[in-house]
């Protein structure tokens, strides 16, 4: 804080009995034009800092000074006093040796602490024996910590778990502000907040929810952010998927099938080939395969976690290679609607047939 240039005095003078007939004898001038003021410097003071209750509107011919704790005059509340023309300074009942009175009346308070919050008077003796007041106000907060996310339950299941965020410590005159990916909440039926802001609570989560979460505390004199907070939410498995989408193979071909489905913790996996166990494996590989192997190829996932289990099955054919088909006709030089035709397409086999019709 940059300080008055006028010099500051702390010590003794022998004017103090003068102050105190002064203060008994005085009556009080009504407000001129430019009315006393105290200002306040900076307005929302951080224990630990320096304040200064700066004096504005100062009247002229001026004789002395003397501070009060509180919104009166109170010997039993002065702070310091000032005699111009010495210039000494005594200090009063309430003075702590953090305070500095200046020429222009100022008052430099160092070290604040919340205790310092409150009215502060300022009585002005000028040369003629009348007086000015003026009233001045001190404001300290508390220097804010970086705040810290607890939960509750960082690994929440999915559409299960409700999940308790709480912004530590908890502190007074302090506003809580949360914010998730950044942004700040929106209405929703899934997130609650407690009346002062501090405790968030998330209902109903999905995958999507993991964060990241941050809190901010703010009071007037300084704000600050958490880190980072992240879920870990636990889900699935979902419907697992078997690639490749091919369901055709020739005797002596190699079978390579993958099952996958989303799940965290990952999911466990493990084949049932026509309804027998086989092995426990995300990948599945048969090579030289025969018609033998044909039937129903299951994958079951499990999310030990969870405890859900699902699958899928995928039908597996192996066959010869078909060879080039054929049609027979019983009659290739029909009378216009009179012969009836029969095609026939050869040769026989276990396939599906399709008619095909002007290349349809």
């Amino acid at each position: 804080m940059e300080h008055p240039s006028a010099p500051a005095h702390r010590g003794h003078f022998p004017w103090q009995g003068l102050l105190l007939a002064v203060s008994l004898t005085t009556f009080w001038n009504q407000p001129t034009a430019a009315q006393l003021t105290i200002e306040s410097v900076p307005t929302n003071a951080v224990q630990g800092k320096d304040v200064l209750l700066l004096v504005h509107n100062l009247p002229g011919n001026l004789a002395a000074y003397g501070w009060y704790k509180g919104a009166r005059v109170d010997p039993d509340q002065q702070i310091v006093s000032y005699v111009i023309n010495t210039p000494e300074s005594t200090p009063g009942p309430l003075y702590s040796g953090r305070e500095t009175i200046y020429s222009n009346g100022s008052l430099l308070f160092q070290n604040v602490t919340q205790e310092d919050t409150g009215y502060y008077t300022l009585q002005v003796f000028k040369a003629n024996f009348q007086t000015e007041v003026g009233l001045g106000h001190l404001q300290v907060y508390l220097e804010l910590t970086k705040p810290n996310i607890t939960c509750n339950n960082s690994n929440p299941v999915e559409h299960e778990d409700p999940v308790v965020l709480t912004c530590e410590p908890e502190t007074q005159n302090t506003t809580y502000r949360w914010l998730i990916n950044n942004q700040s909440l929106l209405d929703s039926t899934w997130l609650e907040l407690s009346s002062d802001n501090r405790t968030l609570t998330l209902f109903n989560i999905t995958r999507n929810d993991t964060g990241p979460y941050e809190c901010e505390t703010r009071n007037p004199a300084s704000a600050r952010r958490s880190d980072p907070f992240y879920l870990n939410i636990l889900y699935g498995p979902d419907a697992p998927t078997i690639s490749p989408a091919d369901s055709y193979y020739h005797p002596g071909a190699n079978l390579s099938l993958s099952c996958h489905a989303a799940s965290n913790p990952p999911a466990q996996y493990s084949w049932l080939i026509n309804g027998r166990p086989h092995q426990s494996t995300q990948e599945l590989f048969i090579p030289n395969i025969s018609a033998n192997d044909s039937g129903s190829y299951t994958c079951l996932v499990h999310n030990s976690v969870t405890g859900l289990n699902r699958t899928t099955v995928k039908t597996i054919t192996v066959s010869a290679e078909l060879t080039k088909p054929n049609i027979a006709c019983n009659n290739s030089n029909p009378v216009e609607h009179r012969d009836p035709v029969v095609l026939t397409c050869e040769p026989e086999t276990q396939r599906h047939h399709l008619p095909v019709v002007d290349q349809q």
